[in-house]
């Protein structure tokens, strides 16, 4: 071994735990030592497997992405029930501008209007003058992709 090259070794090095404060003595190149966690604290080693260790805010992050993410999935349903709502106007529709207009003359402004002339059965949408075979598929068409359950004529 070349001497003056080896670091110093101090005999009585204090190690430090973060968690508990706990300070305990060993052999070191170092004078000071801090841990996180020692076998006083750690959970495993006490039994309390239950105790979280809050390291840098880790668990106050997972729930705020937790939090984030029910968020996102309330939005989303409420989303989805938007869609198929009753009170959706006509004019949110993709149908031929021509067919809106007629509805909308006839007094039809939402798609609950429009299911309730369905249970009649389709001559009671057809019967509005403008209103064609042509318009009545499209509509039906369009209300079945948004998710709407149409009524057996």
């Amino acid at each position: 071994m070349k001497k003056e090259i080896q670091p110093k070794y101090y005999q009585e090095a204090v190690v430090t735990c973060a968690s508990c404060g706990a300070t305990w003595k060993t052999g070191s190149t170092q004078p000071k030592l801090r841990t996180e966690v020692c076998s006083n604290c750690h959970p495993f080693f006490t039994g309390q497997l239950a105790r979280l260790l809050d390291v840098e805010g880790q668990v106050d992050r997972f729930y705020k992405r937790l939090q984030a993410r029910e968020q996102y999935v309330s939005d989303k349903k409420e989303r989805e029930d938007e869609k198929t709502s009753p009170e959706r106007a006509i004019a949110d529709l993709e149908i031929s501008s021509r067919a809106k207009d007629t509805l909308s003359k006839a007094g039809i402004i939402t798609v609950g209007d429009v299911l309730e002339r369905l249970v009649e059965g389709d001559s009671a949408l057809l019967d509005i003058g403008g209103f064609g075979q042509k318009s009545l598929i499209d509509l039906k068409k369009e209300l079945r992709q948004l998710g709407y359950e149409l009524p057996e004529a």
